[in-house]
């Protein structure tokens, strides 16, 4: 979470004008917003809205359709080839359901990126995905199958591996899905450890109010209406001062009866 003393950082990414969608027709049109480097940011919305997109194409699974996207001063839309997979191999990944192999153990499971993307002897690669299994508290799990542990020690052994290539920026699709409040108030903790003790960069897609507040430092909240943010900053801000009807109700958890006379106007507070 921000503190008014937190120095100031320069931006990790950089969306610039950025229109995304499928078959030519747009889901998010030119929109702009930074994360900066150390953060954990999180990107909101109502089902619908974009949300998911998003973050795919700041992934690069898909190119924009329009606008840039730079990561860490390097521009991803730009790309192509080799380059292009180079600054993919940076990005960790976690999918929602936790997406592990089933037939393989929890080492098994957070050493294949390093068996596709290095060269390395196969004991220093144990000991990489070992080392990133006791970070998330599972290094006394590792030779055990995704079936053998709970919905909570899965999440934890995808962000192992999200993490095994020491990437620049960690991105986490609704990380708190499917699990039980005190579950989930344990993954928050474990992503604020990790910001803070490894300095990494978190980008998160996530609807639970108690996640956003404990974790993000700055939201962007999107809105299918306008296909474009709606509101930016801090959520305790955003919670106490926005204005605007639909940050209102989703961070106060209002029923949607919203008239076509709510001014949609964008909101930036923080």
């Amino acid at each position: 979470m921000e503190s008014n003393n937190k120095e100031p950082r320069d931006p990790m990414i950089q969306v610039r004008e950025l229109t995304v969608g499928y078959n030519g027709l747009p889901v998010l049109e030119r929109i702009s917003f930074e994360v900066r480097r150390g953060d954990v940011f999180a990107i909101l919305g109502e089902s619908g809205c974009g949300k998911s997109t998003l973050l795919k194409h700041m992934m690069g699974l898909y190119p924009p359709l329009a606008g840039q996207i730079v990561i860490d001063a390097h521009d991803l839309t730009a790309a192509v080839g080799a380059e292009r997979r180079r600054l993919m191999s940076h990005f960790g990944v976690m999918y929602q359901s936790g997406a592990l192999f089933g037939t393989f153990s929890l080492l098994e499971n957070v050493r294949l990126p390093l068996e596709e993307l290095t060269r390395l002897p196969l004991e220093a690669m144990d000991r990489i995905a070992e080392h990133k299994l006791q970070l998330v508290g599972l290094g006394s799990a590792i030779s055990r199958l995704p079936s053998e542990i709970s919905g909570g020690m899965i999440k934890r052994a995808a962000i192992a591996r999200a993490m095994v290539m020491d990437p620049a920026v960690l991105f986490l699709d609704e990380p708190s899905a499917g699990l039980d409040p005190v579950t989930a108030s344990e993954l928050d903790d474990l992503v604020l450890r990790l910001a803070r003790d490894l300095g990494m960069t978190f980008v998160m897609v996530t609807h639970e109010l108690a996640s956003i507040f404990k974790v993000a430092d700055r939201v962007i909240m999107l809105d299918k209406t306008t296909q474009g943010i709606v509101a930016e900053g801090q959520p305790q801000a955003l919670r106490e001062s926005s204005t605007h009807p639909g940050v209102r109700r989703f961070f106060n958890r209002e029923s949607n009866r919203r008239s076509h006379h709510d001014p949609w106007t964008p909101a930036r507070i923080g």
